[in-house]
């Protein structure tokens, strides 16, 4: 029997410029379906973190995470299986990207 690694991810973390289609779709995608439970994009084109949850099965096939959500370079996120640890993301994107 294989085991199943995903149970033992607790986050996968692209970094992003010129594969974001790629990433946004078809990683997207491959970590659902594999059950990759939080899947995180730094987008460096947008500077902004976009946070994926809850991989799920669409009704016509696919996968797809449930819940998205997108982070400003001002916010806080809270890193996922350690609940008292957070990331300031004003340190992963500093003031000067967005100028």
């Amino acid at each position: 029997m294989i085991p199943n690694l995903a149970a033992d991810i607790l986050l996968v973390i692209e970094v992003s410029d010129s594969t974001l289609k790629y990433d946004r779709i078809t990683k997207l995608s491959l970590y659902a379906e594999s059950g990759i439970a939080d899947y995180w994009i730094f987008n460096l084109v947008d500077i902004q973190l976009e946070m994926h949850s809850e991989p799920y099965q669409k009704q016509r096939g696919g996968f797809d995470y449930r819940v998205k959500r997108v982070v400003l370079p001002n916010e806080f996120v809270v890193i996922p299986g350690f609940p008292d640890l957070s990331l300031d993301l004003s340190a992963v994107f500093p003031a000067q990207m967005g100028e």
